[in-house]
């Protein structure tokens, strides 16, 4: 009877390890981006994003909190959260998607990867579908993920007042830069 409950213990454990691998994680991930207009270049980068990756089904989440992002010039950042992005409204932006070719990357195996994605992006209250693809560098058993794409502002319902309209481009380019980690469970 002892060892069959020692059997079973082992199993439970081994089951919930193996679990806990197959997912990623990180609270310190990097987002960053850049609107290059006609007379002004503006940046912002922010270290506190959240992300999931589920190794064995593929899914995706980022979550991103507004006032994170830190501008060289302070005015542009009070005029980000209050302006434009409405940060006290929306707080945060999330990608929740898919990897869609998750079957080509080998966790298990150090190496780098391409990744296809798919999901949808929220931003500013409104969510979009969006598609683009990555790299999944896999080293000792962690995952160094990156990804650079565009998205126009006026998608998601964010106003450029005219009279900056020269400063601030509809097109911004962000680039993901995430190292994570298997979740401990």
């Amino acid at each position: 009877m002892l060892k069959n409950l020692i059997v079973v213990t082992a199993l439970v454990l081994t089951a919930s390890v193996s679990f806990a691998q197959d997912k990623f994680y990180t609270k310190t991930g990097k987002i960053s981006f850049l609107s290059q207009a006609p007379i002004e270049e503006i940046e912002a980068k922010n270290k506190t994003v959240t992300a999931v990756v589920d190794s064995k089904t593929g899914a995706i989440q980022f979550a991103v909190q507004m006032k994170g992002f830190e501008f060289e010039k302070q005015l542009m950042q009070q005029h980000f959260n209050e302006n434009y992005v409405e940060s006290d409204k929306y707080p945060k932006s999330e990608f929740k998607g898919t990897i869609t070719n998750n079957s080509a990357i080998n966790y298990k195996k150090d190496g780098t990867y391409n990744a296809k994605v798919k999901g949808q992006l929220t931003i500013h209250g409104v969510t979009k579908d969006v598609e683009t693809t990555g790299t999944f560098k896999i080293n000792g058993g962690k995952i160094d993920a990156t990804s650079t794409f565009n998205v126009l502002i006026s998608d998601y319902n964010i106003k450029i007042p005219s009279i900056v309209k020269e400063k601030v481009s509809n097109t911004i380019k962000i680039t993901v830069d995430c190292n994570l980690e298997p979740l401990k469970s």
